[in-house]
């Protein structure tokens, strides 16, 4: 049932790419959501799980731009030279932090000023963001951070933790920025645009350093806006695995 599922969403997906939109998208979201209860999202905070943080995709963001649909509204973050960490919230409390390789941090990371101990959600809440140092250079970030995170550096840096992604959320990009807002998190600097084109020309501004410029960076991010298309790739549905990239020097 589940394979019959997922080739029957692979095919509308498929067919609203090349503009022959099926169903509607009311329509299409149930089906995707049908599919996700039966294939449900890894934990990444279980302690049997082994799993890492999905890790950004680098290298030839020009195939990755080209094979977009037309218009597909991308946002322009800043890829923060830190340590990537993901945090859970359990009835609104802070309950653990891990690193990208599953290592708990949590009592590290409690100690960090921008982190909330509590949001006013009541429920699992995933989120995951960098830690790292303003006011240094990408490699002294990263440096600094690590060494805190191994417990060979006492907090005596100015560290942040700036938030910008929900691991167990549905909404878009733009939406998921401004509701970390209202959680009481961090969130990068960041630009939204329908035209692939302009993905240089923010390339371009952030190393002249007119972007982005407060942060320790070592490149910039691009990322697919609508949540339906990360999740189809993020569940290879799509012909693509990627919904982010990592454009660096």
């Amino acid at each position: 049932m589940g394979s019959l599922l997922e080739k029957n969403v692979k095919y509308l997906d498929e067919q609203y790419r090349i503009g022959n939109a099926l169903i509607s998208d009311k329509a299409f979201d149930q089906l995707e959501r049908n599919l996700l209860r039966t294939d449900p999202q890894l934990d990444y905070f279980s302690k049997k799980s082994n799993l890492l943080l999905p890790l950004l995709a680098e290298g030839n963001y020009k195939e990755f731009l080209a094979n977009l649909l037309e218009n597909t509204r991308l946002s322009i973050e800043p890829k923060i030279a830190g340590c990537a960490i993901a945090i859970k919230y359990i009835n609104g409390k802070f309950n653990k932090a891990i690193t990208k390789k599953g290592f708990d941090v949590s009592s590290k990371i409690k100690k960090i000023k921008n982190v909330p101990s509590n949001i006013p959600i009541k429920r699992d809440f995933q989120v995951r963001g960098e830690l790292y140092i303003p006011n240094k250079t990408s490699y002294f970030s990263k440096k600094l951070t690590s060494e805190f995170l191994k417990n060979k550096k006492r907090i005596t840096e100015s560290f942040s933790f700036c938030c910008f992604q929900i691991l167990n959320g549905r909404l878009n990009q733009y939406e998921t920025l401004n509701y970390l807002k209202k959680c009481g998190f961090i969130t990068p600097e960041s630009y939204f645009t329908n035209f692939t084109s302009q993905v240089e020309l923010f390339r371009k501004r952030w190393l002249d350093e007119k972007i982005f410029s407060k942060y320790p960076t070592d490149g910039i991010v691009i990322k697919i806006n609508s949540r339906k298309l990360q999740l189809l790739r993020e569940t290879n549905i799509s012909k693509y695995s990627e919904w982010q990239y990592a454009i660096k020097k």
